[in-house]
């Protein structure tokens, strides 16, 4: 009786195809939300370590232009008032508002500073925002994915016990493709959940700290218009 209970066991189709087929329709929904999850988080992975890469080339490019000592009104007449790079649409944003900020004469309206930094602090608020566009869902994938996947495994652990009680066998061949489609769910859980929490870690911080550097750029220039406000 072992011997033939082993060997049907043995026919049994364990690979994750063949766990999915046999799972019941609220198992197989809770398996496709995880992999939607799963493969929606790795999409949102790739496009923002390309876009923060390029965000701080583009910076990177940027400080070498804005710091060779060029005119201020030169360079921003070369990038014009819509730039590509972040860094440089923080820039024209300040040079957008000193130029609005001088009246026919050639003097300064009151408050010029104040509304400068105003500017620039609203475009590295965009800038900020679209840089972090995103990982909340990565935060959402990673916090709720194990608790979905529990779910489904729960529910099939729950319908391996029904099928146990209506054929009133507890062998191997009843027990086990049960239990094994319902611990799917949870590694397609754990799948899906653990990449997005380490990613949401390593992006928002790298989010951080490139929006420092907009901040601190903003700073200098900043303090560059101050000294030709002073003088």
């Amino acid at each position: 009786m072992e011997a033939e209970t082993l060997a049907l066991a043995q026919e049994i189709d364990f690979s994750m195809w063949g766990l999915f087929a046999r799972a019941t329709l609220t198992v197989k929904l809770v398996m496709l939300s995880l992999i939607v999850a799963s493969v929606w988080a790795w999409a949102i992975i790739f496009d923002k370590l390309i876009a923060y890469r390029r965000a701080r080339s583009e910076a990177k490019t940027f400080d070498g232009r804005f710091w060779t000592g060029e005119p201020l009104d030169e360079l921003f007449d070369e990038i014009g008032p819509e730039p590509k790079g972040r860094a440089a649409r923080i820039f024209a944003a300040g040079m957008i508002e000193w130029q609005r900020s001088h009246r026919d004469d050639g003097g300064l309206i009151p408050g010029a500073q104040s509304r400068i930094d105003r500017s620039m602090d609203v475009a590295i608020l965009k800038e900020s925002e679209a840089l972090q566009k995103g990982l909340p869902v990565l935060a959402t994938v990673g916090s709720t994915a194990p608790f979905i996947g529990l779910f489904g495994t729960v529910f099939g652990i729950m319908h391996s016990f029904i099928e146990i009680a209506e054929q009133q066998n507890t062998s191997l061949v009843v027990v086990a493709p049960g239990i094994a489609e319902a611990l799917l769910a949870t590694g397609l859980g754990l799948l899906a959940a653990i990449p997005a929490v380490i990613f949401y870690n390593k992006l928002s911080a790298d989010s951080d700290r490139i929006v420092a550097g907009y901040e601190s750029f903003a700073d200098e220039f900043s303090t560059i218009l101050s000294r030709q406000l002073d003088a």
